[in-house]
């Protein structure tokens, strides 16, 4: 499609903001080839132009439909790129504090410093047995992937965690290892559990030692 076609009158787009990173606009004209500038209406009321050079003009990302703004999957959004996977981060954990979200098989995880009721043995029961896409993204979920992998195909299973420092890995880790533990041991029989969790001063202890891989990396969980 053509980018006259995509940039016309009334289409939303994004515009990096020094205070905000990125600012939603409306094109209150219609791009046409060789325009210098895009002239715009931000959601303040306020006008605006956006600078283009002719000969290479590097047009502004569009933004996605209101509809999507809450999808649990990133890849099903319009337009995948950088405000639109905030955006949608953004709108989830603001509207509804939901901290996680799917990438296709990867799980996007925000971290909200502070206890959410979403770990409870109930919880972990409820995604028991269920497929990664067919309920709601969290980490339960990743991991239910992994031990059904492990029981069907009898494969060695890896789970990556990956952030900066302070992002959240270990918890998200000592989860998985919970929800293992849980899931893989017999109903009353606490002693499985007991055994994977004691690992976790282990882990704590490289995570110190090794903080530096883990901001330039990540943890990997196997």
């Amino acid at each position: 499609m053509a980018a006259a076609e995509l940039y016309a009158q009334g289409t939303r787009v994004w515009i990096p903001d020094c205070l905000e990173v990125w600012k939603s606009a409306e094109l209150t004209r219609g791009y046409e080839e060789g325009d210098s500038f895009l002239h715009l209406r931000l959601e303040d009321g306020s006008e605006s132009t956006f600078p283009l050079d002719p000969r290479c003009p590097q047009l502004p990302f569009l933004r996605n439909p209101d509809y999507l703004s809450r999808e649990n999957d990133l890849v099903a959004l319009s337009y995948l790129h950088e405000p639109a996977v905030l955006h949608t981060l953004r709108t989830r954990f603001l509207e509804t504090n939901t901290i996680y979200t799917y990438c296709g098989i990867i799980l996007v995880a925000i971290n909200p410093y502070k206890q959410l009721p979403i770990y409870e043995e109930l919880v972990i029961y409820a995604y028991s047995g269920q497929n990664m896409g067919d309920i709601d993204p969290h980490i339960f979920a990743v991991a239910e992937d992994a031990y059904k992998q492990m029981c069907r195909n009898n494969e060695n299973q890896s789970l990556i965690i990956s952030g900066e420092s302070g992002a959240g890995k270990t918890a998200s880790a000592k989860y998985a290892m919970r929800y293992f533990a849980l899931v893989g041991g017999s109903l009353g029989d606490s002693s499985m559990e007991e055994k994977v969790l004691a690992s976790s001063p282990i882990m704590e202890v490289g995570a110190v030692r090794l903080s530096w891989v883990c901001r330039r990396g990540g943890k990997e969980q196997g």
